[in-house]
């Protein structure tokens, strides 16, 4: 049972390995909700994550002999760090199994806490059955990544801390995968105080458990599509149900398109990093039908490779309208160019970069494309753009492209 002084126990626990992080209060998203909103910055945690909680005191309850046949887990790569972590400092073995689409600095910062990785299956779930299986062929002892109510016990320390800062709040927003973090949190915060909502968040393609308290049992999803990789589970844990069922208020989906929105604001306002499964909900508080509320959002993670976080800033910038491609055909003869660029000009388009192809037609009257990327402050400008070239007889045509 998840029990008050057990939380207290795992609160106590827990601070020999985490960071303080305190609330962060955010102007921009309070201004643009109506609510008070602070952020509880996981993402700054020595592992980039919160799940190093639930690892540590996990690993704490075990017995000599059980840390010292080794640890073996699945993860898509924070609980990995968390264990890795945890066995670093209690010397004993960690084998982690996760998904070969794990981001590299996941990889890399899980084996540079002196664990064995293996690579294996394209999803967490695929990775677990992997693990569950040498485990047994090695003797090894299993962390389960969240359905282990000593796992949740820890992660809801996190609870603990926001409403020791912020007494009075009246929402957190909980991002959900298997059910751990939003299992401990919500246990703990209720009991703390039953009037604070707890909002479960959970991307729109691997919602396997707003559907399995929709159909009051564990369900299984067929498939999950979605760039949290944090969150990707198939199946949410079967020990945490009950809990969730009854002390989350609400689980609300976010699609991936809103996670590309909630990183660009985070990084123009609060310089932060922050990756997909955390940002679930820091995108959900535009969900929300409340005005005048605290609401404490989760940043659960941070780890997120300079790769994606390179097109997550390009798909941003071009979702919003800031960078745009357009196509127009010019006639063959010297001058064109610095006309199409007068126009672009005189509406305060920024040129990124020019493609110029001579022999798209034999028609020289309209010979040439080319192809220009522009920068503008937002939708309503990329559209004076457009509309200035149309009037000017291009007939410009957008083009859908990546820098």
């Amino acid at each position: 049972m998840l029990t008050l002084e057990k939380f207290e126990e795992a609160s106590e626990v827990v601070k020999k390995v985490t960071l303080e992080t305190k609330l962060i209060y955010s102007e921009y998203f309070s201004e643009n909700t109506g609510n008070k909103v602070w952020f509880k910055p996981e993402n700054m945690q020595y592992t980039g994550a919160y799940k190093v909680r639930g690892a540590y005191y996990k690993i704490s309850t075990l017995s000599s002999e059980q840390r010292e046949k080794g640890l073996i887990t699945a993860s898509a790569g924070n609980h990995a760090q968390g264990v890795a972590y945890a066995a670093k400092i209690y010397g004993c073995k960690a084998v982690i199994v996760m998904p070969t689409t794990t981001p590299l600095i996941k990889i890399n910062r899980t084996k540079s806490y002196g664990a064995e990785v293996v690579l294996y299956g394209n999803v967490y779930d695929e990775a677990c059955e992997y693990a569950y299986q040498l485990a047994e062929e090695h003797g090894y002892t299993f962390i389960h990544p969240f359905n282990d109510l000593d796992v949740a016990c820890g992660q809801g320390s996190i609870a603990m801390e926001i409403v020791k800062e912020l007494p009075t709040v009246d929402y957190i927003l909980c991002p959900i995968g298997g059910g751990g973090l939003c299992t401990g949190v919500s246990t703990l915060a209720k009991q703390l105080n039953p009037k604070i909502k707890i909002i479960g968040v959970e991307p729109a393609g691997a919602n396997c458990m707003q559907e399995s308290v929709r159909r009051e049992q564990v369900v299984s999803l067929p498939s999950v599509n979605t760039i949290a990789d944090g969150t990707a589970v198939k199946t949410p844990g079967d020990k945490l149900l009950p809990y969730i069922k009854e002390n989350v208020d609400e689980i609300i989906t976010v699609d991936d398109s809103e996670l590309i929105g909630a990183f660009l604001d985070m990084i123009e306002n609060h310089k932060m990093v922050a990756e997909n499964s955390g940002l679930l909900t820091v995108a959900a508080l535009k969900h929300l039908n409340v005005k005048g509320k605290k609401i404490v959002s989760i940043i659960s993670g941070g780890n997120m490779d300079v790769i994606t976080m390179s097109s997550m800033v390009q798909h941003g910038l071009i979702q919003r309208g800031r960078i745009f491609t357009v196509s127009v055909l010019l006639p063959d003869k010297p001058g064109e160019l610095q006309k199409v660029a007068g126009v672009i000009a005189g509406v305060k388009g920024n040129v990124i970069k020019l493609e110029h192809n001579q022999f798209v037609s034999i028609n020289r009257n309209a010979a040439v494309e080319l192809t220009i990327t522009l920068e503008a402050f937002g939708q309503e400008h990329k559209k004076e753009i457009v509309d200035e070239l149309k009037r000017e007889g291009y007939a410009p045509r957008l083009v859908n492209t990546i820098l």
